[in-house]
């Protein structure tokens, strides 16, 4: 799928008006059409009626908040979502990120960056889906009972699909392209968005925890996503080693 971004349709869920309008007006000037909502209920209404390619939720909205929202919201659809919140605590973004948001911003925030990250998100998740030569050319890839599906975005194991969010699946196909190899948390976030925040450096480390949650055996000793301690993360070799 190649879509260009002139088409490309961003849901701004947020009570604050000002804040809406801010990210409308830098959004639109990248040629994104915006639409918004000022709750969660509001949101799900859009979601009902337009294709929506990326959504930017608040957490703290009237009517339905946006742990809320994003559940609904997984259960339904397959986009990045990123979190726009003052809940600046660890829990809160362990939360948001474990229900299926795949990144999370801190307010207050630089419009730029979220612009940024907006960018990185819609190309690295579209790009999965597309003929794009810079992406592995098997639609498969398939590793010690696991099978990813780059086309359907689904994963399998041993022959049951296991839901996971567009975040993960990106990681982990990472990961099942060079079993063995050792990337960092800098590698993987760079390789999701384009560019690293330091304020993020645990973002990675929940993604790979709700990753062992969904697809080892037994999450506190891992087979599948091994921690090298001081360098970062890889997919146990071949040998299970």
């Amino acid at each position: 799928m190649d879509e260009d971004k002139r088409q490309q349709s961003i849901l701004i869920a947020e009570d604050d008006t000002d804040i809406t309008q801010v990210l409308k007006l830098y959004l639109e000037n990248q040629g994104y059409r915006v639409l918004t909502a000022g709750n969660g209920e509001q949101a799900c209404r859009v979601f009902e009626k337009e294709k929506i390619d990326l959504g930017i939720f608040d957490i703290m909205m009237p009517v339905m908040n946006g742990y809320e929202l994003i559940r609904w919201a997984r259960q339904r659809y397959n986009l990045p979502i990123i979190v726009l919140s003052a809940k600046k605590e660890d829990s809160d973004k362990i939360l948001g990120l474990d229900l299926g948001a795949d990144d999370y911003i801190v307010k207050p925030f630089n419009p730029l960056e979220v612009v940024a990250r907006v960018k990185a998100s819609l190309r690295r998740f579209y790009d999965l889906n597309s003929g794009n030569k810079e992406i592995e050319e098997q639609d498969l890839i398939s590793y010690r009972g696991l099978e990813l599906n780059r086309q359907t975005m689904q994963l399998f194991k041993n022959g049951q699909e296991i839901r996971v969010t567009p975040t993960e699946i990106k990681i982990l196909m990472l990961l099942m392209k060079n079993p063995g190899r050792v990337y960092t948390k800098v590698q993987i976030y760079e390789y999701l968005r384009g560019e690293y925040f330091e304020n993020d450096e645990n973002t990675i480390m929940v993604h790979i925890s709700n990753l062992r949650d969904k697809i080892e055996d037994d999450p506190k000793d891992p087979e599948y996503i091994i921690t090298v301690r001081g360098l970062g993360y890889k997919l146990g070799a071949v040998d299970g080693k």
